[in-house]
């Protein structure tokens, strides 16, 4: 009797009971609500809008931006207009130009009817397109391609509207006597996964993207070395664009995107046979960017030992003996059966030895391997380096997404130490990373500049900080934008919606000050791995079996 007094002593009263449930309920609607993902990625893939140069199409909706750099490639008696500036000047940059078009690209082959279905699948493929066109124009032979277009040194010393640039426009190149493995390697792979994109709504397009990803290839590896070495090539770019990791990831990377493409055993084999020598088998990262290319790899290699077959085929498979089939349980766009083919089963051990690395990478991201974890910050970002920490978070979102998907169709787990993942925990903490990015973490700061009602209003981006050329078409010279433009305390005149930022300091800290080019200026492959993972976040929002209600992430 007098344990049941003890009790009932710590019972809430009944109305206060109610409020409690009342709070939680509304903290976990609240919760599960999110962020307006579809605003996302409709802003991300307007920045790609804003990075353009050359003529733009009538159809561009960026308003304070126009046509620039129509002259490209004139020098040199080639057109190299169109293309992508990388960042906030207006260099055009080859290597992570291409590595931009291969993300855009993967995150449309992976969630495309998710994209579609949030209205922007034709922006993407526009996106896509814009960087891929201008690579067929920079690859004029089978063994020559144009690699930079401006310089660097001279760029940096001017703050100019790309409208006005007057700096440099001298274009670059890697051909037989000046190789560039690493930028050729990356150009196929960007050109071999568009060409996967476009397959059935342009083909002819396809074919021809396809064609120039294989020349591309062959060349890069028929004539080897780095396209940034001092003497020859393009040694202007070292400064800014150095290929550290080399170029044997990069081709590897391009031969399993043209594997991907066009199915052919060559280019499987080459990824067996080179697996060790080029350290695909060898290296265990802990970051994938535009120059260290090995844990994507490793995570699509990771991949080929099973091929996701369509329901449609599951009828004929089960009638026939041969390959074993998996029945998995899952949403109908994802039910599918797994196929064990041949002429990988030879290749198994190999590419198990990816899958062991791919893992290795995805473990340290999520700090449960045995001290090679990467580090976070306080509030649970992943942190590599000082400078543009956020690429690294929003490539490591949407390879942690894509295997996410691949183990719940396998219905297997990631091994890490300690014990197994299963494919929720993986997707959890990409969507932590993600919802960071869009305002979850300590300064209340949308990094993603537009979403939300507190983002970066000094970004460090030329363009950006100086009136629009369409308001005001008066030249303004190389040292005018320094002496008037670049120190101004206010926020700059135009807003470069869907540029993803350098992003936060160690401990969670941003200035937001337009001379802060490590944390204030955004990068096209910043925002690129993020279109596909808001196409799965906004797939999740739509579930109507509230799966999103387990994947909330605390901050």
């Amino acid at each position: 009797m007098e344990k049941k007094k003890q009790h009932q002593s710590f019972r809430l009263p009944q109305q206060w009971r109610l409020l409690l449930l009342l709070l939680i309920l509304l903290f976990a609607s609240s919760a599960a609500q999110g962020h307006n993902y579809a605003d996302a990625l409709h802003k991300s893939l307007l920045y790609f809008e804003a990075q353009r140069s050359g003529r733009l199409p009538y159809n561009q909706r960026v308003g304070w931006r126009d046509h620039s750099g129509l002259t490209d490639g004139l020098e040199q008696g080639v057109d190299l207009v169109g293309g992508y500036y990388d960042a906030g000047d207006h260099v055009k940059f080859g290597l992570p130009m291409a590595f931009t078009v291969t993300m855009l690209s993967w995150g449309v082959i992976e969630y495309r009817d998710e994209i579609g279905a949030a209205g922007e699948l034709e922006h993407a493929l526009e996106a896509i397109k814009w960087g891929t066109d201008y690579f067929i124009k920079a690859h004029t032979s089978p063994n020559v391609l144009w690699a930079e277009v401006g310089d660097g040194d001279t760029d940096h010393y001017c703050w100019q509207r790309p409208e006005d640039m007057t700096t440099s426009r001298q274009a670059y190149k890697v051909d037989e006597n000046n190789p560039g493995s690493d930028l050729a390697g990356e150009t196929a792979a960007a050109m071999a996964a568009a060409s996967i994109v476009f397959r059935k709504t342009n083909p002819h397009y396809s074919r021809l993207l396809l064609h120039h990803a294989r020349q591309l290839f062959e060349f890069g590896d028929k004539y080897r070395g780095k396209y940034d070495e001092e003497e020859g090539s393009v040694g202007v770019v070292k400064r800014y664009y150095a290929s550290v990791s080399g170029y044997m990831d990069e081709l590897l990377w391009g031969a399993l995107w043209l594997y991907k493409a066009t199915d052919r055993e060559e280019y499987l084999k080459y990824v067996i046979t080179e697996a060790h020598s080029f350290g695909g088998i060898g290296w265990a990262i802990s970051e994938f960017s535009w120059d260290v290319k090995y844990a994507g790899l490793q995570i699509i290699a990771s991949k080929v030992l099973t091929v996701r077959v369509e329901e449609k085929r599951t009828a004929h498979l089960d009638r026939c003996q041969g390959p074993k089939l998996y029945h998995l349980k899952g949403p109908p766009n994802m039910a599918a059966a797994l196929l064990m083919e041949g002429k990988h089963k030879k290749y198994s051990h190999i590419l198990e030895k990816y899958r062991s690395k791919a893992e290795f990478y995805l473990c340290s991201c999520l700090r449960k391997t045995n001290g090679s974890d990467v580090d976070h910050t306080p509030g649970g970002l992943i942190y590599i380096r000082q400078w543009n920490n956020m690429q690294y978070v929003s490539t490591t979102a949407f390879l942690l997404t894509v295997y996410s998907d691949f183990l719940q169709s396998s219905g297997q787990n990631l091994s890490c130490h300690g014990g197994s993942v299963g494919h929720e925990e993986l997707l959890r903490f990409a969507k932590s990373q993600v919802d960071y990015i869009l305002g979850s973490n300590p300064m209340n700061m949308s990094y993603l500049v537009g979403f939300g009602p507190n983002y970066p209003t000094r970004v460090h981006h030329r363009g950006a900080s100086i009136v629009s050329y369409r308001e005001n078409k008066g030249f303004i010279g190389c040292t005018q934008g320094y002496d008037n433009w670049y120190g101004r305390p206010e926020p700059n005149p135009n807003v470069i919606i869907g540029a993803l930022v350098g992003g936060p300091d160690w401990q969670d800290n941003f200035t937001d000050e337009r001379g802060n080019y490590m944390q204030t200026e955004a990068c096209t492959y910043n925002t690129a791995p993020l279109i596909g993972v808001f196409g799965k976040l906004l797939q999740l929002e739509g579930n109507e079996d509230g799966q999103t209600q387990n994947l909330v992430a605390s901050f």
